[in-house]
């Protein structure tokens, strides 16, 4: 999972299946069969009819997952979940008994024919509080928009039975002919109105995830993998043409990157950009499969920062298709959707994916040493904001429970920076010939999609296939307590601390705002008596000032929070023009753009005679 977090904090900053063709020869009798009715939305809500094989016992329950891969909070979908009923062949009501949120047991359970229920979705129930908070995180939400869009998340739609988790599955979809559906699944059925994709288990149809709307994508090749960019713009601002040639450049110089991992023939990216309005997505960002990502961001960014930020989320998503998709322990593979075992390794999976992320930008030629430096040297800040002595692998295991719930968005951060630390490590006892890379590769030979390890295994395996410093390393800093000291490892390479002047937030400065709301006009007001930055004293700005509009845009409590986006894009000596109300008059201030700038932490290569090993690490 990468996701966006907009807070008046941090304005706008980046933290978010394999389908195989499926034999029903002698699995007819098994098949789960799944009909979902998307063109008759009732109040808001879809119709779902689950026709099970047969039931052998008296009792059976039926689940809608609490929680699902990759998402690390308990969402509970069986609160969307109205009027579930079960019946017999005569169409005579079975007794349902809900248990709690997601569970209903059903009598009679023999003699079942079908269940029937209706599923509201969740993106226009977000309140914006944020992860953690009661909100689904939008990409791993759904959404229903009566002949517009529907992002069926498939375990927001479909449930399974107690004891049936690996039995094939059937799903059957009618549609408007308007709407098209875009997946990684593959469409059994020829009709332009009904849709039929078969999976192996249950967890291949949760990885499963389709965006109906009408029909705007692309599709290319990259060294044999098909890649698909599906595109939901409700005023169509942003079109899949528009952002494909960028996307195709990032994902070749992903796959160049990994090499010969290769875990799927068929990659799709599922954008959804949101309203923002009440009824809408608020939680950006994505959320990975094995085969696909589903990314939700706001629609009114500008294309140029939209694009920079999918650029970001989807590099990271990608790399899920080495771990966990590749190399996973059995938690994961046997994933329990409603009492589920946490492992002990986001280290790897969402830390090494991220560090991933940032490493092949640099070593395909994306961005220059100073912005992957710089980017090293911001996730290094922010781990040191968190909890720096709470050991990760228990961190990990208890995620969902406090207080390590709070530490979880360091998986990107800190999870990074240990990537990046085994990373050294390797480049320095194999003389540059080594990395993290290649350590991957060699799990993924071990293991893969099919074969789990065991969480109490991997650091023992890791550390036969690299060098005892690694096992030293995983022991001290990954399970252990012990701070990481990152200058020396920085240090490996030649590379040292450093100072450099960067852009600041116009309306922040660290975790302290410039801008507050009046309580009495719920206006956007310059917070009175205290130092402003350049931004502010350039365009003669006073605190009490209440902001009324910028740019033609009029901003108050309601869209605060897309001010603060948009504020993001600006750039030095760009046209502002700004209404304001100030001693109880209106006026209009005219000016250009001046940022604030702040000294911020980096790195720089300061020792040439490490300068082959560190152009192995970057570059190799």
């Amino acid at each position: 999972m990468k996701k966006i977090v907009l807070t008046l904090a941090l304005s706008l900053s980046l933290l978010s299946c394999k389908t195989a063709a499926v034999s029903t020869a002698g699995k007819t009798s098994k098949i789960v069969q799944v009909h979902l009715n998307l063109n008759d939305v009732i109040a808001d809500k879809v119709a779902v009819t689950v026709t099970p094989p047969k039931i052998t016992t008296e009792e059976i329950t039926f689940s809608i997952p609490k929680i699902v891969p990759g998402t690390y909070s308990e969402d509970n979908y069986g609160r969307y979940i109205d009027d579930l009923k079960a019946f017999d062949a005569k169409g005579n009501l079975l007794g349902v008994t809900k248990t709690d949120e997601n569970n209903w047991i059903i009598k009679n359970a023999k003699v079942l024919s079908k269940i029937t229920y209706l599923v509201n979705d969740t993106f226009d129930t977000e309140k914006g509080q944020g992860f953690g908070k009661d909100d689904v995180f939008s990409p791993a939400g759904t959404n229903i928009l009566a002949n517009a869009n529907f992002v069926v998340n498939t375990h927001g739609f479909i449930g399974y039975l107690q004891g049936k988790l690996d039995n094939p599955y059937k799903v059957t979809i009618t549609h408007p002919e308007t709407l098209w559906g875009a997946t990684s699944m593959t469409d059994e059925d020829a009709s332009n109105t009904i849709d039929v994709f078969t999976t192996t288990r249950y967890a291949d149809l949760v990885e499963n995830p389709i965006m109906y709307s009408k029909p705007d994508y692309t599709s290319f090749d990259v060294n044999g993998m098909n890649i698909q960019i599906a595109v939901y713009s409700p005023t169509g601002k942003i079109t899949a043409e528009s952002i494909t040639p960028e996307m195709k450049t990032m994902m070749t110089a992903q796959k160049n990157f990994l090499g010969s991992i290769d875990a799927t023939k068929k990659y799709s990216v599922l954008l959804y950009l949101s309203t923002t309005k009440a009824d809408d997505a608020k939680g950006f960002g994505a959320l990975e499969h094995p085969t696909s990502t589903t990314v939700v961001l706001p629609e009114m960014m500008p294309q140029e920062e939209l694009l920079k930020s999918l650029k970001d989320i989807v590099s990271h998503e990608f790399f899920h298709i080495v771990t966990p998709l590749t190399i996973h322990s059995k938690e994961i593979h046997d994933f329990d959707y409603n009492a589920p075992k946490m492992s002990e390794h986001l280290w790897m999976y969402e830390g090494v994916t991220e560090y991933f992320a940032n490493l092949f930008q640099i070593n395909q030629g994306l961005i220059t040493d100073d912005d992957f430096y710089g980017r090293m040297a911001e996730k290094v800040e922010q781990a040191n904001a968190m909890n720096d002595t709470m050991s990760f692998t228990t961190m990990s295991k208890n995620v969902l429970e406090q207080p390590y719930k709070d530490q979880y968005l360091n998986v990107y951060q800190k999870g990074a920076l240990i990537g990046m630390c085994i990373d050294l490590i390797i480049r320095e006892k194999s003389n540059g010939k080594k990395g993290i890379l290649d350590l991957m590769h060699q799990l993924s030979k071990e293991y893969g999609v099919h074969k789990a390890f065991n969480d109490a295994d991997l650091f023992a395996k890791i550390t036969e296939l690299t060098y005892p410093e690694v096992g030293e390393f995983l022991k001290a800093h990954v399970s252990g307590t012990t701070p990481i000291a990152y200058d020396t490892y920085f240090a490996k390479v030649g590379v040292t601390p450093s100072v450099i002047k960067k852009p600041g937030n116009v309306f922040l400065k660290g975790q302290k705002p410039y801008i507050t709301i009046n309580p009495q006009t719920k206006a956007i007001m310059v917070i009175p008596a205290i130092e402003l930055n350049d931004f502010f004293t350039n365009l003669d700005l006073k605190g009490g000032d209440e902001i009324l509009v910028i740019n033609d845009v009029t901003y108050s409590l309601e869209n605060i929070y897309d001010l603060i986006t948009i504020s993001q894009t600006w750039k030095e000596n760009d046209p502002i023009t700004v209404k304001i109300i100030r001693n109880k008059k209106e006026q209009t201030i005219k000016g250009k753009v001046k940022l604030p700038y702040e000294n911020s932490g980096s790195y720089k290569a300061t020792d040439n005679s490490k300068n082959a090993l560190r152009e192995a690490w970057l570059k190799g």
